[in-house]
């Protein structure tokens, strides 16, 4: 079923129409395998007007059980989850998908989503977010809710995207 998606349109950045989100749970979405507050009820939102991914690794075993209701997590097998996260969002059209992560293991993701001219989104739930997720995102920002906010709330995206 084809959503609406989200028109995002940046000065001297570009326009967008993120249609589809893929996104990390662990440490991006969830803070020790819990959702943060607010996260919920964007992601609800959200998923009215785009098509909502999940992957992950599940460190916490709590991925199912937190996101009961609003999206069923992919859950990623052991090796190389960084590839396999990458692959994952080959399957849409990659400049109409917003990622978001904090780990090593979405570097490939968001440095595929960020050169295929999507949006790639380094995501600091609390956990920490590493280098290589910040340097292969188009942003970075504190916080879950306040990144989908990003999404729901596409003006915030000028003032730090413009050129």
């Amino acid at each position: 079923m084809e959503k609406r998606g989200v028109r995002i349109d940046i000065p001297g950045f570009g326009s967008r129409i993120i249609q589809t989100i893929v996104t990390d749970y662990t440490g991006t979405l969830s803070y020790h395998g819990r959702l943060t507050t607010g996260v919920a009820s964007r992601l609800r939102r959200l998923r009215k007007f785009v098509h909502l991914e999940i992957v992950t690794a599940d460190t916490y075993g709590t991925a199912r059980q937190q996101l009961r209701g609003i999206a069923t997590p992919h859950m990623l097998k052991k090796g190389r989850q960084d590839i396999e996260k990458r692959d994952f969002a080959k399957r849409f059209s990659l400049k109409n998908v917003a990622a978001f992560g904090n780990g090593n293991n979405d570097r490939l993701l968001l440095r595929l989503v960020r050169k295929s001219g999507g949006l790639a989104i380094a995501v600091d739930n609390g956990e920490g977010c590493a280098l290589d997720a910040v340097l292969n995102a188009n942003i970075s920002i504190f916080g879950a809710a306040d990144a989908l906010d990003l999404v729901l709330k596409p003006n915030a995206l000028k003032a730090t995207l413009r050129f």
